[in-house]
């Protein structure tokens, strides 16, 4: 399996925080390449992205001003995989990371992913949708729904997360 490469650059719109990857993504070396993945189409049918982009074309995402990585760079088969230390530390590498590149708005793509980053328990109460507070001043964010086709959330119910966090960026783009 291949360590999968992050998409990131200085002063971004968004990047986008997976959990880790997937063996498929790994393997491949693309990010949200799992079949059935909605990140793709999310991305597009949310109005984020021009056209459907394609997995092996993640890494274009830069030029929309997009990045991409994961709080835990260890690809597994499932997120359940990973355990409490591996997020911990994936967290701070992550905050390390914003704090250097400085993008406008992290999304958080999963309720774990969230609440690792923020540093809140496991049991701590949770919405989807943009943060009142922010864990690194300066730096936005926004919990999604995980894109996993195995999500039991309605893709629909993802797609209204998507506009949201579409509108986060783009407020008069109604």
């Amino acid at each position: 399996m291949n360590d999968l490469p992050e998409h990131l650059s200085y002063h971004l719109k968004i990047v986008f925080v997976g959990y880790n990857p997937g063996e498929r993504a790994a393997a491949l070396g693309h990010h949200y390449a799992g079949r059935g993945n909605h990140f793709w189409r999310l991305l597009y049918d949310a109005g984020l992205t021009p056209r459907l982009y394609l997995p092996e074309e993640d890494s274009k995402l830069l030029q929309l001003g997009y990045g991409l990585t994961n709080i835990v760079a260890r690809p597994s088969r499932s997120s359940s995989d990973l355990g409490k230390k591996e997020y911990q530390a994936g967290a701070k590498i992550l905050q390390q990371k914003l704090r250097l590149y400085k993008p406008h708005l992290v999304c958080l793509l999963g309720k774990e992913v969230y609440r690792h980053y923020a540093g809140l328990k496991s049991s701590a109460s949770f919405d989807f949708g943009a943060k009142a507070t922010t864990t690194i001043p300066g730096i936005k964010e926004f919990a999604a729904p995980n894109p996993s086709a195995r999500s039991t959330i309605p893709f629909q119910v993802k797609l209204e997360y998507f506009q949201q966090l579409k509108q986060q960026l783009f407020p008069d783009d109604r």
